[in-house]
């Protein structure tokens, strides 16, 4: 089975105007409003794509609730934890260009981390976790790492999507997979990626710290797949995104459906970088009719 994690889940309010003015009023064009969070938009994607997983994390309140429903009605398991605050809303304003404003994020009791605790200690040798998004303030920072110490020995394969102290502490617990963008992987090494060779270069250094696999998306340049056998670079169609919500959430389910059929690593990168290409270019998430549209436009090379 395969379980996501989100440990800070909102609702995502986006709002498309003509333009966006500091001091004015503004009439919106159109209004979209789900459930948001980087484990549940992999959930999304996996079931999409025809895979069945079970959404984990914290939610409170009314948000919380609509949360719940949206979940539910994408058909999409869920062993929430109730919590008192209220889940946050991130707004997503569409304009000329996106401007996001994320939400502030609820107090999660101890009571409830040791809940989630019990709900990750009972992952075996056939489970997948996948653990992406922010950490909510209330928590530590090392929360990530704390959760895979727990699965130490238990073969669980664990997907690691997050950046700065999160991403960094996490390494040393190798994590079968870690999916930064090169700005996010640059922050850790101190250093600007404007290349492929560059990811590939700090990518193999992730490696040095623990991580077995690691995808560097690196928006319209396309994206690096590395481990210690071999390195790839891929390249995307050049169009003008639609969407950027979802696109790196979009990558790590689909390298994760293609790994759960037992693909090459190769295919299975080829595949990941058409699903966050196709998120990238629709207002949705990606589907295997949409995939297949954009999959022979997905050049991937071996880089040595």
């Amino acid at each position: 089975m395969i379980y996501t994690v989100t440990l800070n889940p909102s609702i995502d309010y986006h709002v498309w105007v003509p333009a966006l003015d500091k001091g004015t009023i503004h009439e919106a064009h159109k209004e979209w409003k789900d459930a948001g969070g980087k484990g549940i938009n992999v959930s999304k994607v996996l079931r999409l794509l025809g895979v069945d997983s079970t959404a984990l994390g914290f939610v409170g309140g009314f948000t919380g609730a609509f949360i719940r429903q949206q979940v539910e009605r994408a058909g999409i398991a869920h062993q929430f934890l109730s919590i008192e605050q209220d889940s946050r809303i991130n707004i997503k304003i569409k304009a000329d260009t996106e401007t996001d404003i994320s939400g502030v994020s609820p107090e999660i009791p101890a009571e409830a981390l040791q809940q989630l605790f019990a709900q990750i200690d009972l992952l075996g040798p056939d489970d997948y976790l996948v653990l992406a998004g922010s950490v909510p303030k209330s928590l530590p920072l090392d929360i990530y790492p704390t959760i895979m110490k727990r699965l130490q020995g238990k073969g669980v394969r664990v997907f690691l999507d997050a950046k700065g102290e999160a991403l960094k502490s996490g390494l040393s617990e190798q994590p079968f997979l870690i999916k930064p963008n090169h700005h996010e992987l640059g922050e850790l090494f101190g250093v600007e990626i404007t290349t492929h060779n560059e990811a590939i270069a700090c990518g193999r250094k992730a490696l040095e710290l623990g991580a077995q696999n690691v995808i560097v998306s690196m928006a319209e340049q396309g994206a690096v797949f590395v481990n210690r056998e071999v390195a790839f670079a891929a390249r995307i169609p050049k169009r003008k995104p639609v969407n950027s919500i979802g696109a790196g959430d979009s990558m790590v389910a689909g390298f994760l459906y293609a790994h759960t059929k037992g693909w090459r690593a190769e295919e299975a990168f080829r595949f990941a970088v058409a699903a966050g290409t196709t998120t990238a270019l629709s207002e949705g998430f990606c589907t295997h009719e949409t995939i297949r549209t954009y999959l022979p436009e997905i050049s991937v090379i071996t880089v040595e």
